[in-house]
């Protein structure tokens, strides 16, 4: 079985404007509707197995009814949901302790949607107390396609982060940091990193040429691709789309054409994520 790990969605009522507005935003193609519904046929169509949705809370006062919708959903014909937090989110500690009683494996943060830098004291709190709670973190890691120049993730701040926090897994989108990935090597020195492959590998699809023209078009290349998996080793790769930002059947057919064994290839696709999310092998 396939799990990608990386997967967006919003209720059916605001999901098909949501998407819309985004793609306009970010000039690019979507490839779902953003509803749950439009996720699962993707799926289907990509032949993944299960998903993981990853909420972002951009109002504080709104973790607790997102992580509990969140529940009420997860594990659901194959989808899988995490919670999300804010570091300004009210009795921080209680909320996190909240999500992990709902069953919760982990939550999202998104330091440049969340407007403060993942190394500011709030979020070394936060990763602090998600430690505590038994639960892993996974952050947006690098620069961001919707927002040029926005430096809250960059790998130099995630770097400062990482060297004062305790015993929490924290995960780093889009291989470590998107299009800052000759210094996520670097990242691979701290044994409780992973990274996912989200939006990271084979070239953007724009909703116009002219968005994204000539190399601006392009993420990782293959050769690129496996310096990082082979600096944080296949046990600590997860696969992810971004769904519905990434197609995941073209990002697949990029990911067999690798050098990768079949061990290597199970855990990045397979097994990691399922120990992350307590799955039975």
């Amino acid at each position: 079985m396939i799990i990608d790990f990386h997967t967006h969605t919003f209720p059916d009522k605001i999901a098909a404007a949501t998407v819309a507005h985004m793609s306009e935003a970010s000039r690019l193609t979507a490839f779902t509707d953003g509803s749950e519904a439009g996720l699962k046929a993707s799926m289907q169509k990509s032949g993944v197995g299960a998903s993981v949705v990853l909420p972002v809370v951009t109002n504080p006062a709104k973790a607790g009814s997102i992580n509990a919708f969140s529940a009420a959903r997860n594990g659901k014909d194959g989808v899988y949901h995490l919670g999300g937090i804010h570091p300004d989110t009210p009795e921080l500690k209680k909320e996190l302790r909240a999500a992990a009683a709902l069953g919760l494996r982990g939550v999202k943060i998104h330091p440049v949607y969340q407007h403060t830098d993942i190394n500011d004291i709030r979020f070394l709190r936060l990763l602090e107390a998600a430690g505590e709670a038994g639960l892993f973190v996974i952050t947006h890691a690098g620069l961001d396609v919707g927002f040029p120049g926005a430096e809250q993730a960059s790998c130099e701040k995630t770097e400062a982060a990482l060297r004062q926090i305790g015993p929490v897994k924290v995960v780093l989108a889009h291989m470590g940091g998107w299009r800052q990935w000759e210094r996520a090597e670097a990242l691979a020195a701290f044994p409780n990193v992973m990274i996912d492959t989200a939006f990271s590998l084979g070239e953007i699809t724009p909703t116009v040429p002219e968005a994204y023209p000539g190399e601006a078009r392009n993420l990782l290349d293959g050769a690129s691709f496996m310096r990082l998996v082979r600096a944080f080793g296949a046990d600590r790769v997860l696969f992810g789309s971004d769904s519905p930002w990434m197609d995941p059947a073209a990002l697949l057919q990029a990911f067999y054409a690798l050098p990768l064994t079949e061990e290597e290839q199970s855990k990045i696709l397979y097994r990691n994520a399922a120990r992350m999310l307590g799955i039975s092998e």
